[in-house]
């Protein structure tokens, strides 16, 4: 069972889950997944293996079942008024009361028993201005006079009561605790009138509430001593609340789901005694984020190290709760870390032998990790860690055109728990510029890696990371020595290295170790992120080199020999640059009329000059398997002829390249591969010597639509916006700046050739209205979905995110995603899952980046599928 301290979950992405229909009663649901305690509470509650089954299902859908065994445990080893507070805010109330409500059904369902206190100060402010009373407030807190407090308490009275109606509806026994639960005395009347500064909280009438099988509903009312109402702000009540109960968790439900920075990027978690002083300073923490986070520190330094603060979604209180990735922003007050540059600053030498050792048993470990300590006495390392060791990083500074390097880091469950492993590789970053580590490909923390670095290389079982190395020839240095040397390219510097030829040349056979040696102790898996969730990862370069038996042009050796036909264009320009990055890919032909005996910029493996092909001149080299695989980045309508080429340099030659189109010449030809990786079948273009790329409008669209297909109701209308990049460079009225300056042009309003795309590949018709505007590039879609069924926007949201997951160029998100937040990135995001009152539509909304994944990007995932290369090879996944 877990310590206390295990609270804390790691934020990440969120996750909605299914609502559990049909039951009406809570079930110990821990007790089937062999947790050792009971639920301590006196409730009396039954169930049958049945329906104990399809809880463990449904939390297996958030989470892993180890990850369900933990924190079960956890929470039921505390008495049950301790598991959680969760404030409840007015616009929730409003907007989200069906998401809350099955979230709090759901853990009601597993025996668990969170306090609730509600606010509802949105409607409180609706009231007021329809009976003609400007609402008012001095320095943040509403001005309470005796009209508004009458207002305020029959409004309470009615919000309570419509969530605790909505709980009993889906089977949750809910007690309302409107009055007599906080006691108070006026904060300053003169000021802010009936306004109450809590003073005490009835825990008893909570305990009793729980104790008999019911969910305390409290509202954000206090009184004094003689009996006075007092209005009390409600995340004040739930503040006075927690530091009453002391519970694992304070959870604060927000629309927004978290806290963002000055980039607009949810902080996934913020660890109080390391960050918060540089928090502070950031121009960006003002207003509402800076007294958020104040508020927080002050809560949590007055309660047990082991509570943390989370703010989430409604709709995200499992994943917040069951999971090690969290949900929105987790904020505890964490360890202090602590460093050293040299061994005589560690008070206990062999309490850092033992550190060193963990995890890591193994023949002569004892004996390695001494000679290594040698080593770091003999040169210069920077070490980091916390008080109890729970985690220890040592880094080596670059030296002599070496880059710096992360020599070992070992974690403990508990350092992960308590998010001591992020807080270490955030001051690593703040220190370290760059740097460069490795790790075992079976590690089961590989994916956190992947949040952490810019790229990767994997070789014969273990994987390079690196973060902040910019330089082209330094990145093609590193995967150079490491494609030769593997982990032993870093020489004595890593401990991993030493550990691994000392367990080959032991005592024992190096096959019969009990477990790998791996740059941490054992945590959590987490899976690799898909892209734009926060994070700092970048080419994902899990290298296969060797293309399959039987794989076009198997027998040849080194990269891949790629010739782009139409390299001027935008497309063709970021293909160009994202083969310049590609270890397995060599770009030796550019062919455009206009461009040619000029050098091409922004390829740096090798000079490159524009050729003017002729289609004469693709079949001869074709005919020679001068090429591997060629990209058509011409007009519609003008690739014929080469393509042609193609297949005439093809007779008579065992050779036989692969061709990649990217106009829409093919995409509606039966023996061309339609090539949407993510919902295509891979295998068929694995195996396909002739690729269409699809449109970018169409592939936004398709992924947009394609998870609600079996629902439709009726026709979906696609409204497009595009960034007039998608114009092209040839001057027209639809990439004239001028012209879209406070503009919005649509454009074939009916029978546009990506409506047909669509609707073929769909195979359900679609309406498509195309626009373009004054931005560069991005393309935004809203599309309105008729239903066959009712469906909950919740639903809707679960069926898209089961269909993507692990999808990494596909992010499915609540709110509707915007065309800034996705220029530059190379995937799509979906969102927005807005159901109309009758249930049966639903407005999807999808963002994508037109030059990448709505062109080169995808171009190059065909290109590694067909040419025997890990699908994500070379592409910066932001």
């Amino acid at each position: 069972m877990l310590s206390a301290t295990a609270v804390a979950l790691r934020a990440g992405a969120r996750r909605t889950v299914r609502r559990l229909p049909g039951k009406t009663r809570a079930i110990p649901v821990a007790a089937s997944l062999r947790c050792q305690r009971p639920f301590s509470t006196s409730a009396t509650r039954k169930t049958d293996l049945t329906t104990r089954g399809m809880i463990v299902q449904t939390l297996s859908s958030v989470g892993s079942k180890r990850e369900v065994q933990q924190y079960l445990s956890l929470f039921t080893s505390v008495s049950s008024q301790r598991f959680a507070v969760i404030k409840v805010g007015g616009a929730i109330l409003t907007d989200y009361l069906d998401e809350l409500c099955s979230s709090l059904a759901f853990l009601y369902t597993v025996g668990l028993y969170p306090v609730i206190v509600h606010g509802a100060g949105p409607q409180l402010n609706s009231l007021l201005e329809q009976a003609g009373v400007e609402p008012q407030f001095e320095e943040g807190i509403r001005v309470t006079d005796v009209k508004t407090l009458r207002v305020a308490r029959d409004l309470f009275m009615r919000e309570n009561l419509k969530l605790v109606n909505k709980l009993e509806e889906k089977g949750v026994h809910a007690q309302p605790l409107t009055i007599g639960m906080f006691r108070a005395e006026y904060l300053n009347k003169e000021k802010w009138g009936l306004v109450g500064k809590v003073t005490g909280v009835n825990k008893q009438a909570i305990e009793t509430a729980i104790s008999n099988g019911y969910l305390p509903i409290l509202t954000s009312m206090a009184e004094t001593d003689d009996g006075q109402i007092l209005n009390v702000n409600a995340d004040v009540a739930a503040a006075e609340l927690a530091r009453a109960l002391e519970p694992l968790k304070v959870v604060y439900l927000s629309e927004k789901g978290g806290l963002f920075d000055a980039a607009g990027q949810k902080i996934s978690a913020i660890n109080l005694d390391e960050e918060f002083d540089h928090l502070m300073s950031q121009e960006w923490v003002k207003y509402g984020t800076r007294l958020k986070i104040k508020e927080i520190k002050e809560l949590l330094d007055t309660l047990p190290r082991a509570t943390s603060v989370a703010i989430i979604h409604p709709g995200d209180l499992q994943k917040e709760l069951f999971t090690d990735s969290g949900a929105g922003t987790l904020i505890r007050r964490g360890s202090k870390l602590l460093s050293a540059t040299s061994l005589s600053e560690f008070k206990d030498l062999d309490a850092l032998k033992s550190v060193l050792v963990r995890d890591r048993e193994g023949p002569d470990a004892k004996e390695t990790v001494d000679k290594y300590l040698e080593y770091l006495n003999e040169n210069d390392f920077k070490a980091y860690y916390d008080g109890d060791m729970n985690a220890l990083a040592i880094v080596l500074p670059a030296k002599d055109g070496r880059q710096a390097t992360l020599a070992t880091l070992t974690i403990t469950k508990s350092g992960w728990l308590t998010n001591v492993a992020d807080n270490i590789f955030t001051v690593l970053k703040k220190e370290h510029p760059s740097l460069v580590w490795t790790v075992k490909e079976d590690d089961e923390n590989l994916g956190w890696f992947f949040d952490k670095a810019d790229g990767s290389i994997t070789r014969d079982g273990d994987v390079m990371f690196w973060y902040g190395i910019d330089n082209g020839d330094e990145i093609m240095r590193l995967m150079k020595d490491f494609t030769l040397n593997g982990r032993a390219m870093l020489g004595d510097s890593n401990l991993e290295s030493r550990l691994h030829r000392a367990a080959k040349t032991g005592s024992k056979p190096f096959a019969q170790q009990t477990r790998s040696y791996s740059t941490l102790a054992r945590r959590p898996v987490v899976s690799a992120p898909a892209f734009g969730l926060n994070t700092g990862r970048g080419y994902v370069t899990q290298t296969n080199p060797n293309p399959p038996i039987g794989k076009k042009n198997a027998s040849k050796e080194g990269p891949a020999r790629v010739a782009l036909i139409g390299a001027r264009g935008y497309t063709g320009q970021e293909l160009v640059r994202l083969l310049d990055s590609h270890p397995n890919m060599d770009l030796r032909h550019v062919s455009s009329r206009e461009l040619a005996g000029q050098k091409l910029e922004g390829y740096n493996k090798s000079e490159v000059i524009y050729e003017s092909l002729s289609p004469d001149d693709v079949r001869d080299m074709e005919k020679r398997g001068d090429i591997d695989c060629w990209v058509m980045a011409l007009p519609n309508g003008v690739c014929k002829p080469f393509v042609e080429a193609v297949y005439e340099g093809r007779k008579g030659s065992n050779h036989k390249s692969v061709i990649v189109d990217l106009s829409a010449d093919y995409r509606f030809d039966n023996s061309w591969t339609y090539g949407l990786p993510e919902l295509v079948q891979r295998n068929n273009i694995a195996d396909a010597t002739q690729i269409a790329n699809p449109g970018c409008y169409a592939t936004a669209a398709q992924l947009g639509i394609a998870p609600l297909v079996e629902h439709l109701g009726g026709m979906p209308h696609i409204f497009g916006v595009s960034g007039y990049s998608g114009a092209g460079t040839k001057p027209s009225p639809k990439n004239d700046v001028d012209n879209l300056t406070n503009n919005l042009i649509p454009y074939s309003l009916t029978g546009h050739i990506h409506e047909r795309e669509v609707s073929s590949q769909l195979g359900a018709q679609v309406a498509f209205i195309p626009h373009v505007a004054v931005w560069f590039r991005g393309i935004h879609h809203t599309i309105s979905i008729p239903l066959k069924q009712s469906m909950t926007s919740r639903d809707i949201r679960q069926i898209y995110q089961d269909r993507y997951a692990g999808e990494k160029l596909v992010k499915v998100v609540g709110e509707a995603p915007l065309v800034k937040n996705i220029s530059g990135k190379h995937g799509v995001e979906i969102g927005g899952f807005e159901v109309d009152k009758t249930g049966k539509r639903v407005v999807v909304c999808a963002t994508i980046d037109n030059l990448l994944k709505g062109a080169a990007t995808q171009c190059l995932q065909n290109m590694n599928l067909a040419l025997g290369y890990a699908e994500y090879e070379g592409i910066p996944i932001m």
